[in-house]
């Protein structure tokens, strides 16, 4: 019996003793748990504390913004033609801001996905040169990129090599200069179709290379390829910027090379018909996710030759791209392929039809302004044909005498761009609807009183 009595005292105390241990470790656990995301705690509420900063629906507070006021927040930065401290005082005689390229009108879509998009870095983050494969670019982004593609079916990655820039722009020049060929007789001419994105010859121009220059209109070259020392590089933007239509190369032959720049080819915009098949792709995620200021863009390329000399490019010229630029493109693309990308792009792709349409009929109203026509296509995306919903409206001005139809419009108060940015003429401008809701439903008014 005094045996039993002390096994059953055994048997307790060893039981005690193991719960014990079991609630401190958890106890332990728990406060190293605790400490360890102290950082992240404190970030986060920062976060959500300027997210909360009411700016009547009319602007937005940033983290990074302006500090004003006495608590120590940053102010709204209101949208075009609101002002005051939260956002709310419309100035009605305001020009509405129809000129810039900034993709505000996905901005609900991320309000929509804060939890799920939003990235908490540390101070300690990727502070060396290079990741830990000795490369600039980040492994797990690019396998990212690669299921993009494949689930949206707008390009061809299989076999191809994969080079990252700061934004499309960079990738441009690093596609110009791959190129071209070293120790020629003469520049490469570099050239696109009329009307064209003008960063091609700004940017082409401003490094005054011996190697390549900027030569204008594509169609003059047509028949200056046939010279076997000199490629001919020519720029080849499907959708196009400004008018959206689907560009083709009008270069051919052995020593035509083309950078395609298919920025605006994804379901927001344009109909996908077929994956894009090029030697050099460009794409950036501005006109996909909408977040023009974490320049981030890629290039799928073809040949390896090629492929070494843009890398070559990206380590001389910036080292690659920022790590936490990759860091952020890298959790917007998880959000972006989830769900097969179909919440996305249904957003993006119903605000811009909607957008278009209201543009469309108002100004078929008009004998004054025409707009251009894009073909409906067969989208393998969304399983049907439909008609494009560009990010821009190409109008023309039809009148004689309206041979500036910019300043036209600028009589209404809208700001758009002139013609002569992209090399067309001047009766044309380009209108924006990509912007905020409020700069569209501004532009929309002001397009029905004008018409």
């Amino acid at each position: 019996m005094a045996k039993e009595n002390v096994s059953m005292h055994v048997a307790r105390l060893v039981s005690s003793t193991v719960l014990n241990l079991f609630f401190i470790i958890n106890l332990c656990v728990a406060e190293n748990r605790k400490l360890g995301l102290s950082w992240s705690k404190k970030a986060a509420a920062d976060a959500e504390a300027v997210a909360a900063i009411s700016c009547s629906g009319h602007g937005r507070a940033y983290l990074d913004g302006l500090v004003l006021n006495e608590k120590g927040f940053p102010v709204c930065e209101c949208n075009s033609c609101y002002g005051g401290p939260d956002c709310s005082e419309l100035s009605p005689a305001c020009a509405v801001n129809a000129g810039s390229g900034d993709p505000y009108f996905l901005e609900p879509f991320w309000r929509q996905h804060a939890a799920s998009s939003a990235v908490v870095v540390a101070g300690w983050h990727r502070m060396g040169y290079s990741y830990s494969d000795n490369t600039y670019m980040s492994q797990e982004l690019e396998k990212r990129v690669r299921i993009l593609h494949s689930i949206v079916g707008n390009a061809v990655t299989a076999g191809r090599y994969i080079v990252f820039g700061a934004g499309s722009t960079q990738l441009l020049n690093a596609a110009v200069n791959a190129l071209s060929t070293d120790n020629s007789s003469m520049p490469a001419p570099v050239v696109a179709s009329i009307p064209y994105y003008p960063v091609y010859k700004t940017q082409t121009d401003i490094f005054q290379s011996i190697n390549y220059k900027f030569e204008g209109d594509a169609s003059l070259w047509k028949n200056s390829t046939s010279d076997a020392t000199v490629n001919v590089i020519e720029f080849v933007t499907s959708p196009n910027n400004p008018d959206g239509q689907p560009n083709k190369a009008v270069l051919s032959g052995p020593n035509a090379k083309a950078i395609h720049d298919h920025a605006y080819y994804w379901p927001h915009f344009s109909p996908i018909p077929t994956p894009a098949d090029e030697d050099v792709m460009v794409f950036t995620i501005s006109k996909l996710t909408g977040h023009a200021g974490t320049r981030f863009g890629w290039a799928i390329i073809k040949d390896k030759a090629v492929y070494d000399r843009m890398i070559q490019y990206m380590d001389l010229n910036t080292m690659g791209v920022s790590r936490d630029s990759q860091l952020r493109a890298l959790k917007l693309l998880k959000v972006v392929i989830e769900g097969g990308g179909r919440e996305i792009f249904d957003f993006g792709y119903k605000t811009m039809r909607d957008r278009w349409q209201k543009v469309s009929e108002t100004l078929s109203k008009s004998k004054r302004f025409s707009l251009q026509k894009i073909a409906p296509q067969y989208c393998n995306f969304f399983h049907k044909v439909r008609e494009s919903s560009p990010a821009y409206a190409w109008v023309k001005c039809e009148r004689e005498e309206d041979r500036d139809c910019n300043a036209v419009l600028q009589g209404a108060n809208i700001n758009g761009r002139n013609g002569s940015v992209y090399s067309a003429e001047d009766r044309y401008v380009r209108l924006s609807l990509i912007r905020s809701q409020d700069d569209f439903d501004l532009l929309f008014q002001r397009l029905n009183k004008l018409v």
